[in-house]
C-alpha cells in the first residue's frame, strides 16, 4: 500500500472507529516504584483471628493468562518473622485484584503483609487484628462521603499521620457515580474519570481504580484495616432495593443489572469478606473483646423500599421498611442477645429525628421509616440492650444527637434510646440547609451540636467508662493542606444514653504499633530491577468489548507523544492513532470499536521510550 493510500486507509479507520473521549489532564500522579502494584496493598474485615488482605496487578502485558501472585504476613516491618503464606491467581475476571482471607492469627496483634508477582513485590502494609475477652480501650477513625471532585483527600492524610487507630470504618459514598462536572466543585486536576455516568461493569471498576490510585486514599489503606459498607453513591444517588433516585430505566437500562455490576466490582475492589457472590448481603458483626459489638448495616441495597415525601399518606404505612425483614431480625436478634459493654450501629442515614415545624426535613432518613424506627428503638428499650451508639454518614455536616423517646428529656437526657454520631463528609459539599443550626435546634432539642459546612473526620475513643467522638475538621479541600482544628467533642457514660459535651479531646493509648514503610522490600542485586518507566498501561475495559473500550493508561512525563495501534492476529495493523496532549499522570481514552469484527486483536500503546501491549477480545455483544 503507497503512503497516500495508508494515509486515507488510516483515516477511514479513524472514521470509522473514531475516538470517543479523552482525559487531558492526569488526576493521579503515580509511583513507578510501586510496579506492578500501582494501587498499593489493603486491608480490611478484621477478626480476632483472620484478616482480609488485598492488592491489585497491573502486568506489562495484559491477557487473558491467570497471573500467579504469592502472598506473605508477618511482626515484624522486615518481612523476617512470617507467620503465614501462600500463593493466589487473579486474572481479568477479577479485574486482576486479589483478595485473601488470612486466618490462624493472634488476637489483638499487629502485622505487616505485602505481595509479589512477575517478579516484584508491593509495598507492605499493616494492620491489626481484634482483641479477645477482656478489652480496656479501642479507637477508630470514622468517615463518609469521598468525593474526588469535591477536593483533595486531606482528612485520610490526617488520620495516616496520627496512628493512633486500630481501624478505620467507613460508611459510605466511598466513590460517586456522576459524570465528570455532575457534582463537582471543578477543581483543576480532580476530574472523575470515566467522564460518564458509571452504569457499567467497566463503568464503575475504573472509577475505583482511579480513586484507588489517590496517594492519600492508598497510604491510608496500607496503614490501617479497614471496615466498610456501602451507601447509595457505590450504586446511584438515593438507591433502594429496586430503584434509585439517579437512575432512568429508559435511558440507562435494567436498574438490577446496574446495581449487580456495582456490587460487583465493589467486592472486587474493598476488602470485604464476601458472602458468596457479587450480589451478596453486606450486613455484618465485628466483636471487639467484650467491649463492644460493632454491627455494619445496609440502608440502602438489602431491603430498603422507594422513599415518599414528607406528607405522603405511606409514610406511616408499618410496613415500609429501610433494613428488610432480613436484616431487620437479624440485627434485633444480635442486639438483643449481645453481652457487650456497648453496641455500636455502623449505618447511612439519620436516625434521630430532624423536622422543622413538625414536618420531616429528609426523607431519605429512619423519618422516612418512622415505624420500623420506632420498633427498632422499642426492642432496644424493652430487651434492656445496653449502651446503643449510633454511627452515621451520608449528609455531609456534623451532628451529636441523642436518640429521643416519647417524653424525651432534652435537660436530663431522661427517654434517649442512645446516641448518634454523625460524621461529616472527606470533600464532599455540606448539606444545603435552608435554615440555620439555631432554628434546627429549636424544633429538635435532641440535637445537642451541629455543624453544616466543614469536612473531616471523627475520632471515636472506646473504654469500659464511655464511647467520646471528637470531630477533627481539615481548613480545606480545594487544596493540599495539613491544617486541622478540633471542631468539638462530646460522650456517653455506660448507663447513660445521652450526650455530654466533653471539655477535652480524646487521648486514647498513645501511638500504634510502627507503620508500614513507604517502600517495596527490594529484592536482592542482580535480580529484576525495578525502574522508572515512562508508559503504566492499567488495561483495556471491557475485555471481553462489543462497541467501545476505555482504555486507561499513566504517563511519567507531560505531553508524551503516545502512538495507539490495534493490530489482528496477523499483524495486520487494523487502527493507528498518534496524539501528542496527555498530560502526566492517569490518562483515558474511550475508543469506538463497532466496525471491528469479532476476533483478538492486541492494543499497543507507544511512547519514546516505552511500549506496552494488552489482548483485546471482541464479541457480538457486551460482557456485562
Amino acid at each position: 500500500m503507497n503512503s497516500k493510500n495508508t494515509f486515507l486507509f488510516l483515516i477511514a479507520l479513524f472514521l470509522s472507529f473514531g475516538l470517543i473521549a479523552q482525559r487531558e489532564e492526569g488526576n493521579n500522579k503515580i509511583n513507578n516504584s510501586l510496579k506492578p502494584f500501582y494501587h498499593g496493598v489493603a486491608s480490611g474485615d478484621p477478626t480476632d483471628s483472620s484478616v482480609i488482605l488485598w492488592t491489585r496487578v497491573t502486568p506489562d502485558t495484559i491477557n487473558a493468562n491467570p497471573i500467579s501472585v504469592s502472598w506473605r504476613i508477618a511482626l515484624d516491618t522486615g518481612m523476617t518473622a512470617i507467620v503465614a503464606s501462600g500463593n493466589i491467581f487473579t486474572d481479568l475476571m477479577k479485574d486482576l485484584t486479589v483478595k485473601v482471607d488470612v486466618s490462624g492469627l493472634q488476637a489483638n496483634t499487629c502485622y505487616y503483609y505485602d505481595f509479589s508477582a512477575l517478579g516484584f513485590n508491593s509495598i507492605r502494609g499493616r494492620t491489626k487484628t481484634t482483641p479477645k475477652g477482656d478489652t480496656d480501650s479501642l479507637r477508630f477513625a470514622v468517615v463518609s462521603c469521598s468525593n474526588y471532585e469535591h477536593g483533595y483527600f486531606n482528612a485520610y492524610r490526617k488520620i495516616t499521620q496520627r496512628n493512633d487507630v486500630d481501624a478505620i470504618i467507613h460508611l459510605g459514598d466511598y466513590i460517586y457515580e456522576y459524570e465528570a462536572g455532575g457534582y463537582s466543585a471543578s477543581i483543576n486536576g480532580r476530574s472523575n474519570d470515566p467522564v460518564n455516568e458509571i452504569i457499567s461493569l467497566t463503568d464503575y471498576r475504573l472509577r475505583y481504580s482511579h480513586y484507588r490510585l489517590d496517594e492519600d486514599l492508598m497510604r491510608l489503606h496500607q496503614q490501617y484495616p479497614f471496615i466498610t459498607i456501602w451507601d447509595d453513591h457505590e450504586s446511584a444517588n438515593d438507591s433502594y432495593i429496586d430503584g434509585a433516585g439517579n437512575h432512568d430505566v429508559g435511558t440507562e437500562g435494567s436498574w438490577y443489572a446496574r446495581k449487580s455490576n456495582a456490587k460487583k466490582a465493589y467486592f472486587e475492589w474493598m476488602p470485604v469478606r464476601e458472602k458468596g457472590g457479587a450480589d451478596s448481603s453486606i450486613y455484618r458483626k465485628f466483636s471487639y473483646g467484650d467491649l463492644f459489638n460493632l454491627y455494619m448495616l445496609d440502608t440502602r441495597l438489602e431491603g430498603r423500599v422507594e422513599q415518599v415525601g414528607a406528607t405522603s399518606p405511606l409514610l406511616n404505612d408499618p410496613s415500609r421498611t429501610l433494613l428488610g425483614a432480613t436484616q431487620y431480625n437479624w440485627l434485633v436478634n444480635e442486639l438483643t442477645s449481645s453481652t457487650a459493654k456497648w453496641n455500636v450501629l455502623g449505618q447511612q442515614v439519620m436516625i434521630a429525628p430532624l423536622k422543622i415545624a413538625g414536618i420531616p426535613v429528609n426523607t431519605d432518613q429512619w423519618d422516612g421509616y418512622p415505624i420500623e424506627r420506632n420498633n427498632l428503638l422499642n426492642a432496644v428499650m424493652l430487651n434492656n440492650v445496653d449502651n446503643l451508639v449510633v454511627l452515621t454518614g451520608d449528609i455531609h455536616t456534623s451532628w451529636a444527637n441523642d436518640i429521643p423517646l416519647g417524653n424525651y428529656n432534652p435537660s436530663t437526657g431522661a427517654n434517649s434510646a442512645g446516641v448518634e454520631f454523625v460524621v461529616t463528609s472527606i470533600t464532599s459539599e455540606g448539606f444545603p440547609f435552608s435554615v440555620g443550626t439555631s432554628i434546627i435546634q429549636s424544633s429538635n432539642s435532641h440535637m445537642k451540636w451541629i455543624d453544616l459546612t466543614k469536612h473531616g473526620y471523627l475520632i471515636l475513643d472506646v473504654n469500659k467508662q464511655r464511647v467520646q467522638g471528637d470531630w477533627y475538621f481539615v481548613n480545606d479541600v480545594t487544596t493540599i493542606t495539613d491544617n486541622e482544628t478540633l471542631g468539638n467533642a462530646f460522650y456517653t457514660n455506660d448507663g447513660e444514653r445521652f450526650l455530654r459535651q466533653a471539655s477535652l479531646p480524646s487521648q486514647g493509648n498513645g501511638l500504634m504499633c510502627v507503620q508500614a514503610p513507604l517502600s517495596p522490600v527490594v529484592f536482592a542485586v542482580g535480580l529484576i530491577e525495578n525502574k522508572q518507566d515512562e508508559l503504566t498501561f492499567f488495561g483495556s475495559y471491557p475485555n471481553p468489548a462489543f462497541d467501545e473500550i476505555t482504555l486507561q493508561f499513566s504517563l511519567e512525563s507531560t505531553y508524551a507523544k503516545v502512538e495507539l495501534r490495534i493490530v489482528d492476529i496477523f499483524g495486520k495493523e487494523v487502527y493507528y492513532l498518534s496524539n501528542n496532549n496527555f498530560k502526566s499522570g492517569v490518562n483515558y481514552m474511550k475508543l469506538d470499536i463497532s466496525s471491528l469484527a469479532k476476533g483478538t486483536y492486541i492494543v499497543v500503546l507507544q511512547t519514546e521510550k516505552s511500549v506496552k501491549t494488552c489482548l483485546l477480545y471482541t464479541s457480538d455483544a457486551a460482557d456485562e
